[in-house]
């Protein structure tokens, strides 16, 4: 009991049925010797169900959070880079991180044979806890823990190293440090128009941009599902524009020019 106490303690989250959380740690090996002792048992007292749900749970709000965080890019941007923080490999390397090969429930068999130590075993039990979380307190305390474990020190990373080729880019920090760096002033943002239902609106965002040495005033909307997309895509245009040279004078928001690439 001690070492679940632990192990919730990581996972942040405290379990209402400490017994779904023993089924995610659970290997087929370990459920099978279990129901060969006791004819009462149930093969099901395994994690493989547990780990379908994590798999789709893990997705689900990886995908999510790409979508809000990277509106500037395209399908196949997004999808290339879920793959990566949705792949074994990297959920081994998390897995790692939380020692959870400690807490494992292993047959005797896998036990002799390193189970706890192997790759393909830790990824899926560490989908099978996600589905324990989600399914023992909803999805905040799933998304919770993926984000801070899972998928925010990773996109940490690849925008430090630009590892394994994804390119992470945020164009609002990158056109501060433009401006910054020519002595310009800080940009202003102003949402201008909504539009849509509640559930579903989108956000026309207006940047200007002073930039020197000429003083010309630059003007960009972006359009996006959430204000931080917007301002995203705007940033991005006139980040391109000042880079090309074309910063001429634009003072009138008709004559802004719009943005709604993704």
């Amino acid at each position: 009991m001690q070492e679940i106490t632990a192990l919730e303690a990581e996972l942040g989250h405290r379990f209402r049925s400490v017994e779904l959380l023993k089924k995610a740690l659970t290997h087929s090996s370990h459920a099978h010797e279990s129901e060969s002792r006791d004819a009462s048992a149930s093969a099901s007292g395994d994690n493989e169900q547990l780990e379908f749900l994590g798999d789709a749970v893990l997705g689900f709000v990886t995908s999510e959070t790409l979508f809000e965080r990277f509106p500037q890019f395209h399908e196949g941007q997004l999808s290339k880079l879920r793959a990566h923080l949705v792949s074994a490999r990297h959920l081994v390397e998390v897995a790692g991180k939380l020692d959870l090969g400690r807490y494992l429930r292993l047959g005797r068999g896998e036990e002799k044979s390193g189970g706890r130590s192997k790759s393909a075993l830790l990824a899926n039990t560490l989908e099978a806890v996600l589905a324990a979380l989600y399914l023992d307190g909803g999805i905040e305390p799933a998304r919770k823990f993926i984000l801070t474990r899972i998928v925010d020190p990773e996109l940490k990373r690849l925008a430090s190293d630009n590892a394994a080729g994804l390119t992470i880019s945020d164009h609002k920090s990158e056109l501060q440090e433009y401006l910054q760096a020519s002595g310009s002033p800080q940009p202003s943002y102003s949402v201008v128009k909504e539009e849509g239902p509640e559930h579903s609106k989108t956000f026309t965002v207006e940047l200007r941009v002073q930039a020197r040495p000429d003083g010309k005033t630059v003007v960009s909307r972006g359009r996006g599902p959430t204000k931080k997309g917007a301002e995203q895509r705007a940033a991005q245009e006139v980040l391109a524009r000042l880079r090309e040279g074309s910063s001429g004078e634009e003072s009138s928001p008709d004559l802004a020019h719009e943005s709604s690439k993704g």
